[in-house]
């Protein structure tokens, strides 16, 4: 069961990178139309685009982090588990 926790940490920090690139590739978008359409707008199109694109990198260290520490939980768990299970394996073969 722990491996399959492994790979839901895995595939949740990959979704979030990847949901992070797309919400800031469409954030460039949008601000590169904008600015097509309305050159004389460019400064306040830009300004908008780099806090919209700071908030969205924000959330997707956070998620980055939050991932990181799952994992490192999850492998404090799987130590303990496999030292559990050397211990049994120890004392049944001392008991034969």
């Amino acid at each position: 069961m722990i491996s399959l926790a492994f790979v839901g940490v895995g595939l949740g920090i990959g979704l979030v990178i990847i949901g992070a690139g797309i919400g800031i590739g469409r954030i460039g978008e949008g601000a590169t139309q904008g600015i097509s359409r309305q050159p004389e707008s460019s400064g306040a199109i830009t300004v908008a685009m780099i806090i919209s694109a700071a908030l969205i990198e924000g959330a997707a260290l956070f998620a980055l982090v939050i991932g990181f520490q799952m994992s490192s939980n999850l492998n404090g768990t799987l130590l303990k588990e496999l030292g559990q299970q050397q211990n049994t394996t120890i004392i049944e073969e001392q008991g034969r």
